[in-house]
Formats: C-alpha cells, sequence, structure tokens
C-alpha cells in the first residue's frame, strides 16, 4: 500500500498543497524536447499519485511551458477545482517588464495558452531583476485588480536572494503578499531559507521552496556547464554524489527528502518531464524512514561549502 502524498497548508490562503510540487519548466523543452504525448503521461501520473500543484512561467521555454502544461491539464480531465496552478509575470523572453501594462496583458496572455478562466497563483517573476520599489507600488497594485477580476486568486513573488522578501513584505500591507516562491535555500547543501521562515509565518505567507536538488549540483550526473555556483561547491557536490553512488544509494532522493522534511515550507518544487521523475520524486517523499545516516554523512562532506551561495544572475533557459 502507497502512502498518501501529504497535504500542507499555504500560509492563510486556505489552499493545500501537495507537498512535492509539480515545476512545468521542462515541459517547455528547456532540458531537451518534450511531446505533448509525453507531457501529457507525465501530468496524467502526478495527478494518479496526488501531486496538486502545476508550476509554470511564460518564461519558461519562451511560453511553450505553459502552452505544453494547458495541453496536458485540459487532457487528463480532472475537474478544475481539484488542482492548483500558479504562473508568473514580469519575465519573459525578451526579458523583464513589471509594468502594470505588461502585467495586466500578461494573465490573459498565460490564461489562453493555460486554457483556464483563472490560476490560483500569480506570482511576479525573479523580482531582484527590477525595482523592488516598482513591484511595491505599481506591480502588486495590478495584480490585486487582478484578483478583483476574478482572473487570479492569490499574489506571490519569487527570487533568488532572501533579502527582496522582507524588504517588500515590510512595504506591504499584512494580507496583501499571499506566498513566496524561494529557490535553491532550502536542501542540504544551504538552508538559509530557515532564517526567514518565522518571519513569514507572523506574515501569514505561504512558502514553497524551488530547486531541493539546488539546480543539478546533487544529482549524480552534475550541474549544467552553466550553473553559478563556485568550482569549491561543485567539487563539493560531485564529491558526496559520488559518494552516494558507492553506497548503493541516490543524492537526488537523500536530497529531496531533506527538503521535505521541513513542515514549515509547504511544498517543494522540482520539474519533471517524465513518468519516472515524477514516481521517483513521489517514492522520496511516501516512502517511510529516511536513511539518517547516509545523510549525515553527506552533510559532514558538504560541511565546508554549507550555506554558500551565488550571486543572482540570469539564468539560461
Amino acid at each position: 500500500m502507497e502512502k498518501a502524498l501529504e497535504l500542507r497548508s499555504l500560509g492563510n490562503t486556505g489552499l493545500k498543497l501537495s507537498c512535492v510540487g509539480f515545476g512545468a519548466s521542462p515541459l517547455g523543452s528547456v532540458f531537451g524536447p518534450v511531446s505533448d504525448e509525453q507531457a501529457i503521461d507525465t501530468v496524467r501520473e502526478a495527478f494518479r499519485l496526488g501531486i496538486n500543484l502545476f508550476d509554470t512561467s511564460p518564461y519558461y521555454g519562451g511560453t511553450l511551458s505553459e502552452i505544453s502544461l494547458g495541453k496536458a491539464l485540459k487532457a487528463a480531465g480532472v475537474p478544475r477545482d481539484k488542482f492548483i496552478v500558479s504562473t508568473k509575470c514580469g519575465r519573459y523572453k525578451d526579458g523583464f517588464d513589471f509594468s502594470a501594462t505588461r502585467v495586466t496583458k500578461s494573465i490573459d496572455e498565460s490564461l489562453e495558452r493555460l486554457q483556464l478562466e483563472y490560476v490560483d497563483i500569480l506570482q511576479c517573476h525573479d523580482i531582484e531583476f527590477g525595482s523592488l520599489d516598482q513591484i511595491i507600488n505599481e506591480t502588486i497594485p495590478a495584480l490585486q485588480k487582478l484578483k478583483e477580476a476574478g482572473k487570479i486568486r492569490f499574489i506571490g513573488i519569487t527570487g533568488l536572494p532572501l533579502g527582496i522578501f522582507r524588504y517588500v513584505l515590510d512595504r506591504v500591507p499584512v494580507g496583501t503578499v499571499d506566498v513566496v516562491l524561494s529557490y535553491c535555500h532550502y536542501g542540504i547543501n544551504d538552508t538559509t531559507l530557515d532564517d526567514l521562515l518565522p518571519y513569514l509565518k507572523r506574515k501569514g505567507v505561504g512558502v514553497i521552496s524551488a530547486s531541493p536538488l539546488a539546480m543539478g549540483l546533487l544529482t549524480e550526473s552534475g550541474p549544467p556547464e552553466w550553473h553559478p555556483a563556485s568550482p569549491e561547491l561543485k567539487a563539493a557536490c560531485q564529491t558526496a554524489a559520488a559518494f552516494c553512488k558507492k553506497k548503493g544509494k541516490d543524492i537526488s532522493k537523500l536530497a529531496m527528502q531533506y527538503s521535505l522534511s521541513n513542515k514549515d515550507i509547504s511544498t517543494i518544487l522540482v520539474g519533471m518531464k517524465s513518468v519516472e521523475q515524477v514516481q521517483a520524486n513521489v517514492a522520496a517523499a511516501t516512502e517511510v524512514g529516511k536513511d539518517e545516516q547516509t545523510l549525515a554523512e553527506v552533510e559532514e562532506i558538504l560541511k565546508p561549502v554549507k550555506n554558500q551561495t551565488w550571486p543572482s544572475g540570469i539564468q539560461q533557459s
């Protein structure tokens, strides 16, 4: 009997998210081609195994991720109130634009691509590349109007440096921003998000943590060429991955379980583009009992580089 995927509350939204969220950027053929058929099978499997959050952006694959996810959700035929879709605005293939005009137009384009009447969460995408004051004074008020119009249910902000969340949340009324999406800050090699969790909880803001594998650092195959981590951090992660492999363990599974263990994080978002990846992620989440010993040994290997982050750079798509 498979253990069911745990559902967790998202801040004050009333939404209950599966603890594993479906990152749909790979459906935009960002990491190699994905056919419509493959996308549909992958999303169907996600539903079958209890995943209910699907996250995308017009930036992923230059709108291809939204189009592909829209087709897959439609083909799955699941009632609309049984799943949660989050997309983003402000970051596009041709650059950043957080103006009220652009984000207002952006949601209509996204809804058309996703074949939906509304999205549950609309997030300002990678706000550190824009003006934070514009986000506060122009973008978020525009999103509030979209909320009133019923096109979106909740408002979020995303980015890499953790300081941006405090900056914005300290300057908008409590309850204006419902969700933050942080990435690469809650995993075996970096737990800096932990320090921010009590603050976010006080503000009633839900937390989505993405990239538990640190954009490929915590995988057997290693990160992509363009990965911005230091050579020292890359080398330590490579050593840890080789150590796990030698023991017959998978570092990605350990990393996923580590990230899932903090219940103050509503969901761990991980990119998926195949039925096998969905199964592996859900298996990691539903397995009873972690391999504490191997985890401790990996933590020891990564200790010298713990919480070493990298500057926010424009990621390759």
